[in-house]
């Protein structure tokens, strides 16, 4: 006996939270919006966006809540062609810039290699964290903090961070967390600045601000 086969609903995604992983789709023919998490998706490589017509089968959560599963896009859809912006592609370009201009400063006495140490290992410590806070969002475990992400920046690890949200599309279109980041950013980079200016330089701004 031929099993009876599960119905499919066509809809278009109305929202979506690309660093969460889900978002929500209406239905065509009205009804309230059905919840999809990207899990669902049965076509990988390419992120849906708000607008794109798809069809899913229909279940419900334990709440008796509408869930869409084996979701897919209606039709054929390649893979969209997403132009970074100038900010966002010139990021990792500028964190390795920065190194290289760090390593001249080591080796020119400007710095001790300790600082160089001090900003990779603390680089190191914001891509993971990045990491685990993007894998927290999509599978609904506990998140890390803003702002330890933002100390993280201070204390040097800012190089890390701009690493971090380019691979992994976490943090960076967000426009209040931006906001910050960058004001980390330009607080460490004055003070290592200041911290590279010769005594004398330093000694006649104290006095000058004095």
């Amino acid at each position: 006996m031929r099993s009876a086969r599960i119905p499919r609903y066509q809809g278009k995604i109305s929202s979506w939270k690309d660093e969460q992983g889900f978002g929500f789709i209406a239905q065509n023919g009205g009804g309230p919006s059905v919840f999809f998490h990207i899990k669902a998706f049965t076509e990988r490589g390419i992120r849906p966006a708000p607008g794109d017509e798809v069809t899913y089968e229909l279940s419900v959560n334990d709440k008796g809540q509408p869930r869409a599963e084996r979701v897919a896009f209606a039709g054929s859809r390649a893979a969209p062609v997403r132009h970074s912006s100038g900010a966002a592609s010139a990021s990792p370009m500028f964190a390795i810039g920065f190194f290289i201009v760090l390593a001249i400063a080591v080796l020119l006495g400007k710095l001790p290699p300790l600082a160089l140490g001090l900003y990779a290992g603390a680089s190191l410590v914001a891509f993971i964290a990045y990491g685990l806070d993007k894998s927290a969002a999509r599978n609904g475990r506990w998140r890390t903090r803003e702002s330890t992400l933002h100390l993280l920046a201070l204390v040097g690890g800012w190089p890390g961070a701009l690493l971090a949200q380019r691979v992994y599309r976490h943090k960076s279109k967000k426009r209040e967390f931006q906001v910050v980041f960058w004001a980390t950013v330009v607080v460490n980079c004055g003070v290592l600045g200041w911290a590279l200016l010769p005594a004398s330089v330093r000694n006649l701004a104290l006095a000058i601000i004095g």
